[in-house]
Order: C-alpha cells, then structure tokens, then sequence
C-alpha cells in the first residue's frame, strides 16, 4: 500500500469539482478509476474524473499500486450514441456550414471523450508501477475531462449534442491490443495515437479559425498545449519500462508498432511539439519523421 502525499503539478482552476458524484464509492484510487472508466453518461464521467483527481490531491484516497484488479462492470462505459463506424464510414462535411463545422467539434469531442477513457484504463489495469506513474495518468484523465466539457459545451452553443453524428473508436480498439502489457500500452497508445493528433492540431485550428469560430479555435489552443505533456507523460513511461528490461527504445517500439499495426504515420508533422513532448531526435529520424 502507498499512501505517500499527491502532488499538484496542474493547473488548479480545473479542479472545480469538490466531492465525488453521490454514486461513486470509492476509497481506493485505482478501484475509482476504474468505476469512474464503467460510467457511461460522457458528462457524469468527465465530473467524476475530475472528481478523482481532486479527492487524490485531498488525500482522501489511499493508493495500492499492487492489488491485481479485475474488471467486473462492463469498461468502458459508453452511451448509446453516437454511432460506432469504421474510420473510413465518418463521413467529412464542408465547413462553410454549421453543421459541418459542428461535425468537427463532435470528432474532436469523441476523441477526447475515448482519451479519458484510456487514462483511467491506465491507471486501474496496470499494477506494480512507481506512485509518479498513477498521478501522471490521473492528471491526464482530469485534463482530458476538461477538453471534453470544453468541446461538450462548444457543441451545445451551436445547437448539437455530443451523439448526434457517428463516430469510431479507433483510439479504444488499440487499447485493448495493448491491455496486457503496460509498455506494450505506452509504446503505443500515447506515442502513436495522441502523438498524431499533436501533428492533425494546427491544421484543424487553422481550418476552424477561418470559420470565424475563435472560441473553437482558442479551446484548440488549450488541447495542444496540454496534449504536448501527455505524449511527454507515455515517452517517459515508455523509456523507463525501456530502461527497466534492458530494452532498446527505437527497435522496441519499431517491433511493436508492426506487431499491433499501429496505424502510419502521415505527414505533415509537428515537429517541435513532438520534440516537446520528449520524442529524441534519434527516435524521429527512425520514424522517418522530419
């Protein structure tokens, strides 16, 4: 059992939720996550993640960083809608009407929605990793709820409801290739996955912008800057389990990243970022990213 003192390295006004939502029980913070990743109403999940984390840094939660849990709720929890399609079958509509540009934020929304969902998974399935691994996880899930309320709330101001448009669920299919080894999951779920969408994030800015839609653009904005430190969170979890079983970090996530087809890599790339984020330039030059 840890119990050692949570520290804050975020920025507090996120923290707006005080108590735990009335049907979460929890005194464990990997049991909370992993009730917290089973609630399927987005906007409750989104409160009960950002509720996690603050009853964390309250102290109010003890941590056992070596119970093998086993989930028993069906994980993750999903609304009915929106629609799950392949990738190919969402379909793209212009921007120069409101709903196509609503079709956007409610991609983006489903992203982050699947990106709480993977942090909380994070932090329940894997045992046996050092307390900085459980917080930087943690506070990768409260972040992601803050995008998701952002998006949520911006959708609404143009008359959708997050569910109203298709979606899929590319980013949860590769979590559960991954679910049984933690490098596994770090090698390629932030370093593929989230990496991608440090790349995919100036564009659509750009795009949403000249719209004339500036709150989307500025909530953009707010994603990149946050997105650069959870790509920097799985690279440095990423090369301690490197370090810790004597691996190579460049073939290592070569290899898996054939093994478990993780998707290619498309240009453009955004390369300071992803240096930002931790990515050496030895590990860029493999991935033929310049």
């Amino acid at each position: 059992m840890n119990s050692t003192k949570p520290h804050d390295n975020s920025d507090n006004k996120k923290l707006n939720i005080e108590q735990k939502p009335r049907d979460f029980a929890y005194t464990e913070l990997r049991e909370g996550a992993l009730l917290v990743l089973a609630e399927a109403d987005p906007r409750r999940k989104a409160e009960a993640a950002t509720a996690l984390r603050a009853a964390w840094l309250a102290r109010e939660l003890s941590l056992d960083t070596q119970k093998q849990l086993v989930a028993e709720l069906l994980i993750p929890g999903r609304p009915a809608k929106p629609d799950l399609v392949p990738p190919l079958s969402v379909k793209r509509r212009a921007m120069n009407t409101v709903e196509g540009r609503a079709t956007l934020i409610h991609a983006l929304a489903h992203i982050e929605f699947n990106a709480i969902n993977l942090a909380l998974d994070a932090v329940w399935r894997f045992a046996d990793m050092p307390l900085a691994y459980y917080e930087d996880w943690l506070q990768v899930a409260q972040e992601e709820a803050y995008h998701f309320s952002l998006l949520d709330q911006h959708l609404q101001s143009m008359g959708f409801q997050y569910g109203d448009f298709p979606a899929h669920n590319s980013l949860w299919e590769l979590a559960e290739k991954t679910q049984d080894d933690v490098l596994w999951r770090m090698a390629l779920v932030p370093r593929t996955m989230e990496a991608r969408g440090l790349d995919a994030t100036p564009a659509l800015r750009a795009k949403i912008a000249q719209t004339g839609d500036h709150a989307g653009a500025e909530i953009l904005d707010i994603i990149l800057r946050d997105e650069i430190g959870h790509v920097a969170i799985g690279n440095r979890w990423f090369a301690f389990l490197c370090e810790a079983r004597s691996l190579d970090p460049i073939p290592t996530f070569a290899e898996l990243a054939l093994r478990f087809r993780a998707p290619q890599l498309r240009a453009p790339f955004n390369v300071s970022a992803r240096l930002a984020a931790g990515f050496t330039e030895a590990e860029l030059a493999a991935m033929n990213i310049s």
